[in-house]
């Protein structure tokens, strides 16, 4: 038996044990259900490819190209937004079915668009699909991991936002010598259906969901299809229990602090949604994405063509997939927060020296060494550290609500970076508008030496205490959250 989940209560899902072919059949889940982030991430990564033939079909100048690109983030922001309630109010794999049926019309949408007015519907309706995916998949998997793995599992949204760039890059290279931007759009698809199909035939429903809406038996016959022998009985009668336990809780939660978004401002919420919204903001503000949405436009701008530019993209990209898969390795080993913090030091001096090459005119090669660094930077911490973070730092009770208004901040943030980028680097200069970036990872920095804390291994109770010190004695104060794994300091009496 594999001693793989926590065993205290009020943990972020309500397994315990399970078996070594119940290992095996959650990260399958985990994969599948992690199809959300792929979507993502080959949205954001096909347009920057298509854009190079667009604009010309379509004779589109520097605000349109902008527009293309950022109007996917509109829709995301108001997909994330309402991703919470959708969830919580249809399940989670209800959710992603729709969410994968909305992807399947916005793609189609976009690949028979006869002119700018069109192609912005469509990326409309993909950035709904794309930004609901977003705030879906990190609440889904922290359901249905195990504590000692939850980080690994956590990261895998990061994976596959990172493979879905990939494969955006190496579709872009395959239909570049052919100009065929709508066929670009149109394999974006093939995921989607995957996915729908996922969550007919493969998926089962978050048991944190059943039990919350009061189908402890379907729950429980679930925990018990993943355990062996006389330990299924057990694992049922402690989930009974804990049932009967959260329902308590948050009994007296909604009598203390109310419900849903209203929970998320009271006292003891309110130093995870800091840092939540923080690093959401962050995450966006540092760059990443004007590296990934226009990294042709920009290898382009260092002399070499349309073809080579792409080619150099799928390369930025497979960088960007290993230094996650790193990532993964490390997330619970190392830990979340320094992983965080030398992923931001070495960001700041990456993108600082990328702005130093556009400035003083280096050769490309070295340009693109300072792009590779920087994604890997990047990749290997705050990337699929971040989502990690969101599926942890907030309690049971509002964890939907938590993950879904950080992931609309995050949007919002994509969206502003990505369509100020063009312009303002037209304005004062590509290189000074990445000195920008720059200055924002290095407060980054200074906010996560002193607001973070450590998460790997916690639960949420010990969590929410180590932010309390940290909030309220600076980084000064030890980075322990009260006594023994699953007991709370006698002066928290605060209950999830």
């Amino acid at each position: 038996m594999v001693q793989g989940f926590s065993r205290e209560p009020g943990t972020h899902g309500p397994l315990t044990e399970v078996a070594p072919e119940g290992i095996r059949r959650i990260t399958l889940w985990a994969a599948a259900i992690a199809l959300g982030g792929f979507l993502f991430g080959f949205d954001t990564g096909v347009v920057s490819g298509a854009l190079l033939y667009i604009k010309e079909d379509f004779d589109l100048d520097a605000f349109e190209q902008g527009s293309v690109v950022s109007v996917l983030l509109i829709g995301a922001v108001v997909g994330a937004t309402s991703a919470g309630r959708l969830a919580d109010r249809l399940g989670r794999r209800r959710a992603l079915r729709l969410i994968g049926v909305v992807f399947v019309l916005g793609t189609a949408i976009a690949a028979l668009a006869n002119g700018y007015p069109t192609l912005m519907a469509g990326r409309i309706v993909l950035g709904l699909s794309v930004g609901a995916a977003s705030a879906t998949v990190p609440v889904y998997l922290s359901e249905i991991s195990p504590t000692m793995i939850r980080g690994r599992l956590l990261t895998m949204n990061q994976l596959m936002i990172t493979v879905g760039i990939l494969v955006a890059y190496l579709v872009n290279l395959a239909f570049a010598s052919s100009e065929a931007w709508r066929a670009m759009f149109a394999v974006g698809a093939i995921p989607a259906l995957l996915m729908i199909a996922a969550t007919l035939w493969l998926l089962p429903e978050s048991p944190q969901w059943l039990i919350a809406h009061g189908q402890e038996d379907v729950a429980c016959r679930g925990i018990a299809e993943l355990t062996d022998g006389p330990t299924a009985d057990e694992l049922v009668r402690r989930a009974r229990q804990r049932t009967a336990e959260d329902r308590e809780k948050q009994r007296r939660n909604e009598a203390a602090g109310g419900r849903g978004t209203r929970r998320l401002l009271a006292p003891d919420v309110r130093p995870a949604l800091i840092v939540g919204l923080t690093l959401a903001a962050v995450q966006q503000f540092g760059g990443i994405n004007t590296i990934i949405y226009y990294a042709p436009t920009i290898i382009q701008q260092t002399g070499l063509d349309a073809s080579n530019a792409i080619l150099y993209s799928v390369f930025i990209g497979l960088i960007n997939l290993v230094m996650t898969l790193v990532a993964i390795k490390l997330v619970d080993r190392v830990g979340r927060r320094p992983m965080v913090l030398a992923s931001l030091a070495l960001m700041t001096v990456s993108i600082f020296m990328l702005g130093l090459a556009f400035v003083v005119d280096m050769n490309p090669e070295l340009t693109l060494v300072f792009m590779v660094v920087y994604i890997a930077a990047f990749a290997g911490g705050l990337g699929p550290v971040f989502w990690t973070l969101i599926g942890e730092i907030f309690p049971p009770s509002v964890r939907a609500e938590g993950s879904s208004l950080s992931t609309a901040v995050n949007w919002v943030s994509n969206f502003v970076v990505s369509l100020a980028f063009l312009p303002l680097a037209n304005l004062i200069g590509q290189g000074e508008t990445f000195w920008i970036f720059a200055g924002i990872c290095l407060l980054a920095f200074l906010f996560v030496s002193r607001c973070l804390p450590e998460t790997r291994g916690r639960d949420p109770e010990q969590i929410e205490e180590a932010l309390d010190a940290r909030f309220q004695h600076g980084p000064d104060r030890p980075d322990r959250p009260g006594g023994p794994r699953g007991t709370a300091s006698p002066q928290k009496g605060r209950s999830r």
